[in-house]
């Protein structure tokens, strides 16, 4: 796939080993209870994903959950009820819509952060299309920035 605002398309990528689900780690120090009452503490203080997986990376050495579990971090957020409402990726990029339009508001002459604001909201909408095909998000849901703004700030 190309990337959404260049002509070039993207080769490179990084490659995770292959590794045996369900085997104990090497490196890893603790117990799977262990590690599934952090994972709950971390999400109870409103942790996302990649945080929980970089805070279990550092305490306990595990570096791939889906080793030690044979599934992702997000089904086991989701089986335990501490799934988000909107994936991360997704509420970053309102965010930094939200923020740009304030930005926007005072500074109206600012026609760079117009653009990046454009291109900014092009990904929410290709996003919000994706998401509500893969069921992340209600089928009616609409991007109003005055909501996300609210949403934001709640």
């Amino acid at each position: 796939m190309a990337r959404m605002h260049t002509g070039r398309h993207g080769k490179s990528k990084s490659r995770k080993p292959d590794v045996e689900l369900g085997s104990v780690p090497e490196g890893f120090t603790g117990t799977k209870e262990s590690v599934d009452e952090s994972i709950v503490g971390y999400a109870k203080q409103g942790m996302h994903q990649a945080l929980i997986g970089e805070r279990l990376k550092k305490e306990h050495g595990l570096k791939y959950i889906k080793q030690l579990y044979g599934k992702r971090l997000g089904t086991i957020l989701k089986e335990k009820g501490y799934a988000p409402q909107y994936p991360q990726d997704f509420f970053d990029l309102l965010r930094r819509a939200t923020v740009l339009r304030r930005h926007l508001a005072k500074n109206s002459n600012d026609v760079h952060n117009r653009t990046r604001l454009t291109r900014i909201e092009s990904k929410i909408w290709r996003l919000t299309r994706y998401y509500k095909r893969s069921g992340a998000l209600p089928t009616d849901w609409k991007y109003e920035p005055e909501k996300v703004a609210l949403l934001i700030k709640g």
